[in-house]
C-alpha cells in the first residue's frame, strides 16, 4: 500500500513517504499539492489551484514530486511485506533478558505495574545460581547472535547486589567461551546507592535508568519509601553523584506522568534544571485509577510536547543540548526492518526472568501465570507462545497496517494492548496517539535543526 504522511508542527510543512521513511519539508505549495496528489492527474490539480498560485509554479512543483515519485521518496511500495510475512516461521532467537532480580522493593509507589515488587506474587530474590542458569539459557538461544543484552530489573535490584555481582562475572566467564558480548543494564529507584555501588555500576553497567518523576511534590506524591515518605531529597543527590562519575556508558532519568502532573514538560525541564542532560518521562499505563490518563487529556498532552519541542530547541541553539528520549530519531540508517516490523521482540527475542526461573514475553507480563513460557533452571520455552510474539508484527495488526507510524512505534506495546484490549494485536489506542504526536515533534526537531545549520 501506497502511502504518504502530511502534518504541520512547530512551523514546518512535512510529509513522510511511509514505506521509504522519506521525510520532506516543504513549503505551503507543495503541501496543498499533495492533498490531492495521486487522487488527481496534474492537470486536474493545476486547476484545482489556479485560484491560489500560479499556474506556471504549480506545475513546476508537481514536476518536482514526479521526480521524488520516480526516485522512491513518495508514495513508494512496500518491499519489505512479502519477504517478512512469508518467512513469520523462521527459528527465533533470544537475544535479551530482563532478569527479575528482586521480587520485593523498598518503595511503594501508587502507579506500579509490578504490584509494589512482589509481581502479585511472595517476595523474594533470585540466587546467583538461577541467574547463571539464565545466562546460559541466553547463550543457548541466542543462535548466532553476537551482541546480547541483559536488563537488572525488579522490584529493586540493588536489594540483590551481591548476587547482581556474581551474575555479571559468571557473564564475562561465559563471554570467553562463547565468543559473545553481553550488554549489561540497570534500572533502579536509587533508594539502595552507595558509593560502592555508584563505583560497581559505572565500571560494569553499559546502561542505567534512574526512575525519578520530576518536581519534588510531584515525585513525592507517587514515588514513596514504605513508611509513606517522599523520596526526591533521597535519591536526588545519589543520582547526581552517579552521573557526574560516569565518564563512559548511557544512563536516563526515567519518569512516569499521570493525569496528576498533565503539565509534564515542566517536570522534563526540572531534571535537566538538575543537570541530567539524558531524560525519559513516559505517560502513566493503568486501569480504573484516579490518575489515569484518558482522551479527554489528549489535548494538553500534546500541547506538553509542543512545549518541549520549544525548549529542546532553545537549549539547542545556546550550546546546552540535552536527548528526551522521545524526540531521539534516526533519518541516517535507523533499525533493521525486523525491528521496525516487530519492535522490541517481546516473547520472542526478549524474555523476562523471574527469581524462580520461571520466563515470560516481558517484565510487564510477569505475574499473569497464562503467559509463563518456559523455565531456565530446566532449559524449557513455549516455542508456540515462542512464534505467536513473532508474529504479533505491524503486518498482522489490522490497526497498525493502515496507519502512517507503524515503521516508527512497529506496532507499540504488546503488554499494554493485553491490557486494555485483551488482544496483543489490538495496540492501545491512547499510547498509539500520543506516541503519533512524539513522532512528529521529533521529525519536526531534525528538520528546523536542519534548516538552523543551513
Amino acid at each position: 500500500m501506497q502511502q504518504i504522511h502530511r502534518f504541520y508542527q512547530s512551523g514546518i510543512y512535512m510529509v513522510i513517504d511511509v514505506n521509504s521513511g522519506a521525510v520532506h519539508s516543504v513549503d505551503r505549495l507543495a503541501w496543498d499539492i499533495l492533498e490531492y496528489y495521486g487522487t488527481m492527474d496534474n492537470e486536474q490539480i493545476i486547476d484545482k489551484l489556479a485560484y491560489k498560485y500560479e499556474r506556471a509554479d504549480i506545475a513546476e512543483t508537481l514536476s518536482e514530486l514526479d521526480q521524488l515519485r520516480s526516485d522512491g521518496m513518495l508514495y513508494s511500495d512496500d518491499k519489505d511485506y512479502d519477504a517478512f510475512t512469508q518467512n513469520d516461521d523462521k527459528p527465533v532467537v533470544v537475544k535479551a533478558m530482563c532478569l527479575h532480580l528482586s521480587h520485593d522493593c523498598n518503595m511503594r509507589c501508587d502507579y506500579c505495574f509490578a504490584s509494589t515488587g512482589d509481581f502479585g506474587g511472595r517476595r523474594m530474590l533470585m540466587t546467583a545460581d538461577t541467574g547463571k542458569a539464565a545466562l546460559d539459557f541466553l547463550i543457548r538461544h541466542s543462535g548466532s547472535r553476537r551482541h546480547l543484552e541483559v536488563d537488572f530489573f525488579g522490584g529493586e535490584p540493588l536489594m540483590n547486589f551481591d548476587v547482581m555481582k556474581d551474575i555479571v562475572e559468571y557473564g564475562r566467564q561465559l563471554e570467553q567461551s562463547s565468543g559473545k558480548h553481553i550488554r549489561f543494564t540497570v534500572t533502579t529507584n536509587g533508594i539502595e546507592l552507595n558509593q560502592e555501588k555508584i563505583k560497581y555500576i559505572n565500571d560494569n553497567m553499559d546502561n542505567v535508568v534512574l526512575s525519578l518523576d520530576g518536581r519534588p511534590a510531584i515525585n513525592d506524591a507517587m514515588r514513596k519509601t514504605v513508611n509513606g515518605k517522599g523520596t526526591y531529597d533521597i535519591i536526588l543527590p545519589k543520582f547526581k553523584s552517579l552521573v557526574a562519575d560516569r565518564q563512559h556508558g548511557d544512563y536516563y532519568i526515567r519518569g512516569t506522568f499521570t493525569k496528576r502532573n498533565l503539565d509534564f514538560a515542566e517536570d522534563v525541564m526540572h531534571m535537566v534544571e538538575q543537570g541530567f542532560d539524558q531524560v525519559s518521562v513516559e505517560p502513566v499505563v493503568v486501569k480504573d485509577q484516579p490518575y489515569e490518563l484518558t482522551k479527554d487529556d489528549l489535548p494538553y498532552i500534546f500541547e506538553q510536547y509542543d512545549k518541549l519541542v520549544d525548549e529542546y530547541l532553545d537549549h539547542m541553539r545556546h550550546g546546552k543540548p540535552f536527548n528526551f528520549f522521545h524526540f531521539m530519531i534516526d533519518l541516517e540508517q535507523g533499525p533493521c526492518v525486523a525491528k521496525r516490523l516487530l519492535g522490541c521482540g517481546a516473547g520472542s527475542e526478549y524474555v523476562a526472568v523471574t527469581p524462580s526461573g520461571d520466563i515470560y514475553p516481558c517484565h510487564q507480563f510477569v505475574g499473569d501465570t497464562d503467559f509463563i513460557m518456559g523455565n531456565v533452571m530446566d532449559d524449557s520455552i513455549d516455542a508456540d507462545m515462542q512464534r505467536r510474539f513473532a508474529r504479533c508484527n505491524i503486518y498482522n495488526k489490522p490497526e497498525c497496517r493502515e496507519c502512517w507510524a507503524r515503521f516508527y512505534c512497529s506496532g507499540g506495546c504488546a503488554a499494554n494492548a493485553y491490557m486494555f484490549n485483551g488482544d496483543i494485536t489490538r495496540p492501545y489506542e491512547l499510547y498509539c496517539a500520543m506516541e503519533k504526536k512524539r513522532i512528529e515533534c521529533a521529525l519536526a526537531i531534525k528538520a528546523i535543526l536542519n534548516e538552523d545549520r543551513h
